[in-house]
């Protein structure tokens, strides 16, 4: 029986074999390295684009709110300016007002009542004076009741005091400042 020695071509087949083994195992870990790699890449500029949008989402957040704190301002602004607006027209109505009071004070002062000091708070007044009696502080009582522009008057204080060879009577009237009908339509 003649001999056949295969063990030469299975050791050929063998380490054919495996070289084509670590030939496709090489390529496989390759072809992961780059799947892996591309992956890698396309998340990582996916990640770019996305913190470049955010960037500019905060950028245009920070623009709006400066917008928004100086709509504020001027909103601010604005009411500040409507509440003057509101003041300069309530003087603009009650310019005539004080011409009217000084006017009726003048005319409702009996004889021998002198005013010393006038305050008004509204259309409340407070007037200070000097009569040679406290009937002439009555007589102012009177006029001022009877008075167009003159409201309410009431009696706070009446001193007598000695002044000289004659005495004094020193008062406080607080008294209420009326609006006519005319000058409420004017105002309107």
């Amino acid at each position: 029986m003649p001999s056949i020695n295969l063990l030469p071509w299975r050791e050929a087949e063998r380490k054919k074999r495996q070289r084509d083994f670590g030939v496709a195992t090489g390529g496989a870990v390759i072809a992961g390295i780059i799947v892996v790699m591309t992956t890698i890449f396309s998340y990582s500029q996916m990640i770019s684009n996305q913190e470049s949008r955010n960037q500019r989402l905060t950028d245009e957040i920070v623009i709006l709110e400066k917008s928004i704190t100086e709509i504020d301002g001027l909103e601010r602004q604005k009411e500040r300016l409507l509440a003057r607006m509101e003041i300069i027209e309530e003087l603009q109505k009650s310019r005539p007002e004080i011409v009217h009071l000084f006017d009726e004070l003048v005319r409702q002062l009996p004889e021998g009542v002198y005013l010393t000091g006038m305050k008004q708070t509204g259309s409340k007044v407070e007037v200070r004076g000097v009569a040679q009696s406290s009937t002439r502080v009555s007589a102012l009582m009177r006029q001022i009741d009877s008075s167009d522009w003159l409201a309410d008057p009431e009696v706070e204080r009446v001193e007598t005091k000695q002044a000289g060879a004659s005495r004094q009577s020193e008062f406080v009237v607080n008294l209420k400042q009326v609006r006519s009908s005319a000058d409420m339509e004017e105002a309107e």
